[in-house]
């Protein structure tokens, strides 16, 4: 069949590169794509808010799969569209996606069917915002309500930090009007985070391989709050089978059946951020989609063929479908533009790129993925934050490690950034 993938950055073309290896696929094209995406398939001019032309596309060239994999165009309703139109897109409904466009309906989506999170309250006027700041006058998590690339979060250590988080979201508007309407301002939760992922068909839900994104721009978790350095996988030792038993049964099925009951069955990917404190797992976040970088280790892991997994997805199928995984471990490592999550520059050039890209994981080789990227005049140049994910299969998390940062440092470009501490966090637990 003929894939439409939809995405630029490193998440899809991770995709792309994993979806190639199936049999079932003919043609590969990516919507708008980027450099690395360009040497598996064909890379198509639409931009991913542009629904209709994206769907019209579909029709034109027998399109038989479309995989959605950014946020915006699944909250705008992209599988609604495609599905009006008899087109098979894999991704949650507009209604459903929701869970991730507003972070005021998702903790409201959470107090409705008793899922476990933080203490919170939400506010509209910036002022109230600031008042309940300085009554509570101690360490906040301030969020703004809608999308912001993953930095819309503030873990406020002082009661300045979450008033000047306030003036960011509800003043400047620094993440969009749209998106600083309303905040919800929350505990801070103590524990690990991790995230869990489930491929889901409305009804039936499978667990993915755990994950542990790393967040913060420096090593050691310091710095702002950034779109992710980088991610391991699996996490050995992180999730107890207790802490398991009770994500499925508090969280996993609980959101399942609530949507279901509010005539919104999730199909596609949910991505569960989750801390894992002392009173069990709570939930930080819903996106609707894969996490990036999270993805890119994922892919290098999953031997089960992604398409039959996305057709059993919307199909109904999902209670019939075993995910087989390689035993090592994936690391993904991100390489950052200088300045990055701030202001950056853009068209710094890129050197050092392996000269081919592994088809399989199974060789070891370094697989670096697409993030930020662009081409002119045959030249590579940077054209976003999070500039590659250089990532890695070991048999162990040392060898995995060594390997993508051994490739991390033979890329080169000015400014260059990157955590040297992912998957370090597993020694720490080993210590402890």
């Amino acid at each position: 069949m003929n894939v439409l993938v939809i995405g630029n950055g490193g998440r899809e073309h991770a995709l792309v590169w994993k979806l190639k290896q199936s049999p079932k696929v003919e043609r590969i094209f990516i919507a708008p794509g980027n450099p690395g995406t360009a040497q598996l398939g064909t890379n198509v001019p639409i931009a991913v808010e542009d629904l209709e032309k994206l769907a019209q596309f579909a029709v034109e060239n027998q399109v038989g799969l479309t995989v959605v994999g950014p946020e915006v165009p699944l909250t705008l309703g992209i599988v609604d569209e495609f599905k009006r139109r008899g087109l098979r897109a894999w991704g949650p409904s507009k209604a459903a996606a929701n869970l991730e466009g507003s972070k005021v309906a998702m903790k409201e989506f959470l107090r409705r069917h008793n899922i476990p999170t933080a203490a919170f309250k939400i506010f509209n006027k910036a002022a109230d915002a600031h008042a309940y700041i300085t009554e509570v006058d101690g360490p906040l998590v301030v969020k703004c309500d809608g999308l912001a690339a993953g930095k819309g979060v503030t873990v406020a250590k002082t009661a300045d930090e979450a008033h000047a988080a306030i003036d960011r979201i509800m003043v400047a508007h620094e993440f969009g009007a749209a998106a600083g309407r309303q905040v919800v301002i929350e505990e801070i939760l103590k524990g690990e985070e991790i995230s869990v992922f489930a491929f889901c068909d409305g009804r039936n839900a499978v667990l993915l391989d755990y994950v542990q994104d790393h967040k913060q721009v420096h090593d050691g978790d310091e710095g702002p709050n950034t779109g992710g350095m980088g991610a391991f996988s699996p996490v050995p030792g992180l999730v107890r089978q207790k802490d398991e038993d009770e994500m499925v049964r508090r969280i996993l099925v609980p959101t399942m059946s609530g949507l279901l009951h509010e005539g919104r069955p999730y199909v596609g990917l949910l991505y569960m951020g989750l801390m894992l404190t002392d009173g069990g797992p709570k939930v930080i976040e819903y996106n609707v989609r894969f996490g990036d970088p999270e993805c890119q280790a994922l892919m290098l892991r999953l031997k089960t063929d992604l398409v039959t997994v996305m057709e059993a997805c919307l199909d109904g199928t999902l209670d019939t479908v075993d995910l087989d995984w390689h035993p090592g471990v994936g690391i993904c490592v991100t390489l950052a533009s200088g300045g990055y999550p701030g202001k950056y520059p853009s068209d710094v050039p890129i050197s050092g790129l392996p000269a081919t890209m592994p088809a399989t994981t199974t060789t070891d080789q370094a697989v670096v993925f697409h993030a930020g990227t662009k081409e002119k005049n045959g030249q590579l140049l940077t054209a976003g934050g999070r500039v590659l994910s250089v990532c890695a299969l070991g048999s162990t998390l040392d060898e995995a490690r060594a390997r993508a940062y051994a490739a991390c440092d033979a890329i080169q470009f000015t400014g260059k950034h990157c955590r040297r501490d992912i998957g370090k966090r597993t020694e720490a637990r080993k210590a402890r």
